[in-house]
């Protein structure tokens, strides 16, 4: 089967679907019993992620039991600051720690001399999901976007406010542009690679793009992207490009028209029928179920669904939720799902 005949990549490539391929956000993880049960066997999450048979086996799980469309790496956006030589650690019940970066002195103790030697058990990942996948299941690299990796290098992890980030930025923009640069170009290696190593597509999640206001959102969510995006293009330009610019709102034109992503995903708030009209005719869509919505399950998710689908599938569509699933979510649900968007009249 060549690439094109995966329904994934041939949406990507702007073919529009009956029945649109599908994968989900976050598809590998806690509310699986089976990821549950390899979670509870290893020291931490990085181990996890760092340790290639049992990171290509998570990826495999949901593809077993639901047929999802493409498989997405199971890693995390934060193996890229660990690359770079920033402590980070998974603390149970809490989230990511990381050792705060907040000066110009900080930032120059981290490097991307490390990056494929500490990287490479994922490279391994990718490789192995490559030759493991069935035929008709794409495979999904991805990263963070420099924005939201650089938000959790300066507050040490998740943040309320972003009020640390946020003040660097604004009151030393200059030093804040060199961290940024070392994370584009660490990423855009980290990327690289991982097509070299198997990914047919590549997901970029800036998670925390809506934060921003209008000046620092052109200078720190879509500068950086256009550039990463420029930087794999140069060497992968056929490879297609997901951008997850996640509270966008109305900025999502100017971002799909500057950082020139091959597609974009909605976030919850997008409303589709706007999307139809105002992004779907420039560029696939991907998106965009409420989490919440499938975790409580019923007539509304059958409706939220159906409606998504009525908007979105007389063009180019991946069907996909606004955010990643919700760990409570049952396993019925995810089924009930599939079931509508593959068997819909």
């Amino acid at each position: 089967m060549t690439d094109i005949e995966k329904p994934f990549l041939a949406a990507l490539n702007g073919k529009a679907h009956k029945h649109p391929p599908v994968w989900l956000m976050r598809q590998a993880g806690r509310y699986l019993e089976e990821y549950r049960a390899i979670r509870s066997n290893v020291s931490g999450f990085l181990e996890l992620c760092y340790t290639p048979k049992l990171a290509i086996e998570v990826t495999m799980q949901p593809i077993r039991r639901f047929g999802f469309d493409a498989a997405i790496l199971f890693s995390d956006i934060l193996v890229l600051p660990d690359a770079l030589g920033q402590e980070v650690t998974f603390v149970q019940g809490e989230g990511p720690k990381l050792e705060p970066v907040r000066s110009l002195s900080d930032i120059q103790k981290l490097s991307t001399n490390w990056i494929y030697q500490r990287l490479e058990p994922v490279y391994e990942t990718v490789a192995g999901l490559s030759s493991s996948l069935p035929k008709s299941t794409a495979l999904i690299g991805f990263a963070g976007a420099p924005w939201t990796v650089a938000t959790y290098m300066v507050e040490g992890g998740s943040s309320r406010d972003f009020a640390t980030v946020k003040g660097f930025a604004f009151e030393k923009p200059d030093d804040f542009q060199v961290l940024i640069d070392l994370i584009v170009e660490g990423t855009a290696e980290y990327l690289n690679t991982q097509i070299e190593n198997g990914a047919e597509a590549i997901q970029i999640f800036d998670s925390w793009a809506g934060v921003l206001p209008e000046d620092a959102f052109d200078r720190w969510v879509i500068a950086p992207t256009k550039k990463l995006v420029s930087l794999i293009r140069a060497k992968h330009p056929s490879t297609p490009i997901i951008g997850f610019p996640r509270g966008a709102g109305l900025r999502y034109p100017d971002y799909v028209r500057e950082t020139a992503v091959t597609a974009v995903g909605l976030d919850t708030t997008v409303p589709t029928k706007w999307a139809a009209d105002n992004l779907q005719n420039h560029l696939p869509v991907q998106g965009n179920l409420d989490p919440q919505i499938l975790l409580a399950g019923g007539q509304g998710l059958d409706d939220s669904v159906n409606r998504i689908l009525d908007n979105l599938s007389n063009g180019p569509f991946i069907f996909n939720l606004g955010h990643g699933i919700i760990k409570e979510t049952p396993v019925e649900h995810v089924e009930r799902l599939m079931d509508l968007v593959r068997r819909r009249v």
